[in-house]
Formats: structure tokens, C-alpha cells, sequence
């Protein structure tokens, strides 16, 4: 803290650091000092009102001896890699559409993106109505009735939420890649037709291998972000039916805001930490056997 401190008296000398200091100090002591401060903590028993007790790996021990920490883990990864899946094949298949340029294909950008800009309380609102057992429309369209209970059904919740997570996604992803289809040289699409290579011929071997450093730069930013998707649980679940849809970012708000146990909470958010660096970094290090020009 200390050094930190003195750092910031140095840096605020130079001008240019009077223009940047309100992001570098909202930096500095809302973002890296209560990461180092967490890390500690995962270290100590502490519920807010008594004095931190320092208790060692004993945070940890308790995690993988509880078995709910298992399920919010399989929950966490089941959520996790379907939603990545569908939110990157789901777009791909739409940009490729577009990139042909179909008649009102500006209606379908806007119409595909609206929902990535539209807040989450809104989403939660709309798609807990469609998937109301008796008055949701998403029964009705397929002539269900009410013997599936979406949310509150431990088999169907997880599902549930997977569709609104891609629903939500489904424009942003799509832009990138429409972006990197265009970015694509026209050149090289006119030397596939005289090649006699059109449709899924050119697409899986001239399209996707260009398109493959868009491809991990949006694999990448999608597996983080469902591994650390929080408020639509929050709104539309609250983990439950049967902890069904607890997972990792939720169990740990339920740990430090509701148990208020925040040694525990810090060490689940280590964990979490610990399992997105680690699937960063095999997607990282096997780029260069599957990303052009890597």
C-alpha cells in the first residue's frame, strides 16, 4: 500500500498523469489493491464484524471437501462451454449470412444486437414471463402446456438459462465476425471461384482459416465471460431449483453478502481465477496449431 501510495505522488507530478489519474486511481483501489486484499483474505476467517483470523489453506481444505463445491463446479463448466459453444457457432452462421449481403441486412444487425445493449433486468423480466409454466408463450408455441416448468424444474433451469445467455450474446459475437468476414481480401474470394471452390468448400478452406484469429479472439472473450456470468442467475434462478444453476460467481456473492464468509468467498474467487487462467492459456498456447499466421 505503501509503495503504492508513493507511486501515485511520483506519477502525479508529470501532467500527463493529471488527465488519466480519476481511471488510474479507480484502477489502482477499486481494481489491483482488493485483488491483492482477496488474496489474503482467502487466507483468513473473517464474517466483517469480528477481527480477520488467519486459518491457512483451511479455506480451501473446506472447498473440496464440501461436496456442493463439485456440483457449483460442474454446474459452472456445463453452463460455461455449452453457452461458448452455441454463442460462437450460432453467430458464425449468421454473419456468414450476412456477409452475403441478403436484402435488409441492416434490419437484421440492428435487430441481432439489441438484445446484447438491452439491460439484463429487462431480459430477466421478459424470459421468466415466455418461460412461465401457465402464462408463458414458450409453452404454448410448443404445445406444452404446463408440463414443463423451465425455471423451476431442476433438469430444464440450466437449459433455460443457457438460451437467454446466447440469445443475449448472439449480436455482439456476430458483429466481430462480420467484421473479420469483411476484412477477409475480395481477392482471395475471386480466386477460390476460379478454383471452383464455392460454398462449404470455400467456406471450410479459405472463409474459416482466415477467419481463425476472429475465432480466438471471440472464444477467448466468450469462455471468460460465461465463466463469470452473474446476474442473470441472480435474477432469474438465485441458484436454485436444487442448486441446479448455483455456480461459481454466485455461490461466492451467496458466501460473502448472505453467510458473510469472506475468507471462504475469497477463496472460491481464487479458484474461479485459477480455472480461467488455465483455459486461457491452452487456448493461448495451442493457437499456433490451429490460428493463421500464428
Amino acid at each position: 500500500m505503501r509503495f503504492t501510495i508513493k507511486f501515485m505522488k511520483n506519477a502525479l507530478k508529470h501532467p500527463a498523469f493529471v488527465f488519466i489519474a480519476p481511471a488510474l486511481l479507480g484502477t489502482v483501489f477499486f481494481i489491483i489493491v482488493p485483488v491483492f486484499m482477496s488474496f489474503g483474505l482467502g487466507f483468513m476467517e473473517w464474517n466483517l464484524l469480528s477481527k480477520p483470523e488467519f486459518v491457512g489453506f483451511k479455506n480451501y481444505l473446506d472447498l473440496l471437501n464440501e461436496p456442493l463445491f463439485y456440483k457449483v463446479l460442474w454446474n459452472t463448466f456445463y453452463y460455461a462451454f455449452v453457452t461458448a459453444f452455441f454463442s460462437i457457432l450460432i453467430p458464425l452462421i449468421l454473419a456468414c449470412a450476412l456477409d452475403s449481403r441478403i436484402k435488409g441486412s441492416a434490419f437484421y444487425k440492428s435487430a441481432y444486437f439489441l438484445p446484447y445493449v438491452t439491460p439484463m433486468i429487462v431480459i430477466a423480466i421478459v424470459w421468466a414471463w415466455i418461460f412461465d409454466p401457465n402464462y408463458g408463450i414458450l409453452n404454448w408455441f410448443l404445445g406444452l402446456g404446463d408440463s414443463v416448468k423451465w425455471l423451476y424444474d431442476k433438469n430444464f433451469a440450466m437449459p433455460a438459462l443457457i438460451i437467454v445467455s446466447v440469445w443475449k450474446n448472439i449480436g455482439y459475437n456476430m458483429i466481430i465476425f462480420l467484421a473479420g468476414l469483411q476484412a477477409i481480401p475480395h481477392s482471395v474470394n475471386e480466386a477460390s471461384e476460379l478454383d471452383a471452390a464455392t460454398g462449404f468448400k470455400r467456406f471450410f478452406h479459405v472463409t474459416l482459416p482466415l477467419l481463425t484469429p476472429t475465432l480466438f479472439f471471440v472464444s477467448i472473450m466468450t469462455i471468460i465471460g460465461s465463466f463469470q456470468v452473474f446476474d442473470l442467475i441472480y435474477l432469474m434462478t438465485g441458484g436454485g431449483p436444487e442448486n441446479s444453476t448455483m455456480i461459481m460467481v454466485y455461490w461466492l456473492f451467496k458466501q460473502a453478502f448472505e453467510y458473510f464468509n469472506i475468507g471462504k468467498a475469497s477463496a472460491i474467487a481464487y479458484v474461479l481465477f485459477v480455472i480461467i487462467l488455465m483455459l486461457t492459456m491452452i487456448q493461448w498456447f495451442t493457437r499456433k496449431r490451429w490460428v493463421l499466421n500464428e
